[in-house]
């Protein structure tokens, strides 16, 4: 997921992305209710978890900036 993230982040300059390794940061994974790896946060709003197709990840983008 963080792949396809990455990706979407250079195509466009209004994405951005980063990637955070849960068990070396644990009060973040915490923070936002981390269980489960991948777990995508769109704008600390939106919340993906699993490894899902690239249509769910655009709409959690789209849906966080709407």
């Amino acid at each position: 997921m963080a792949g396809l993230a990455f990706r979407f982040a250079m195509s466009s300059p209004r994405v951005s992305a980063v990637a955070i390794e849960a068990p070396s940061f644990p009060e973040r994974a915490r923070k936002y209710g981390v269980r489960a790896v991948p777990h995508t946060m769109v704008n600390a709003t939106e919340a993906v978890v699993g490894a899902v197709p690239e249509q769910m990840l655009l709409d959690a983008l789209e849906k966080a900036v709407s």
